[in-house]
């Protein structure tokens, strides 16, 4: 899997991208942190995601669907979230497949960088205005 591509779309190889993440290393940016828990998502590791939750806004719980197979992400706008940030925002689309069905997830995450790590905060579904991308 290290050399293969990641699933986050980066054209990285997953030992090059999401790996070091989702093996422990801190991501450096809130993207990276949207990446590789998208990638988390892919591989179904429920640990990762739940660790990368703020811990003010992490479930209790969190459950995948197991039937789900994501099928690509595109990052439609970044606004801050840089190593020297500590917010930042990513707006993204993850494409879905469970059986016949399929769709696409339009969100926008916030981040927050506390004890020099970033932390997945919130997103809003289907964010109200336009994107960089819209209409894709």
């Amino acid at each position: 899997m290290e050399n293969q591509p990641c699933p986050c779309g980066s054209g990285r190889s997953f030992g090059e991208c999401c790996g070091p993440a989702l093996a422990g290393t801190p991501a450096l940016t809130a993207e990276a942190l949207m990446r590789s828990r998208y990638t988390a998502f892919v591989r179904e590791d429920t640990d990762y995601l739940v660790d990368t939750w703020h811990p003010g806004t992490r479930p209790t719980e969190l459950t995948l669907d197991r039937h789900v197979r994501w099928r690509g992400l595109t990052i439609l706008d970044t606004v801050g979230g840089s190593p020297d940030d500590r917010k930042g925002t990513v707006e993204f689309r993850a494409a879905w497949r469970e059986g016949a069905s399929s769709g696409v997830l339009h969100e926008r995450s916030r981040f927050v960088k506390q004890s020099a790590r970033w932390w997945y905060l919130d997103g809003v579904l289907d964010p109200p205005g336009p994107s960089s991308q819209s209409g894709t």
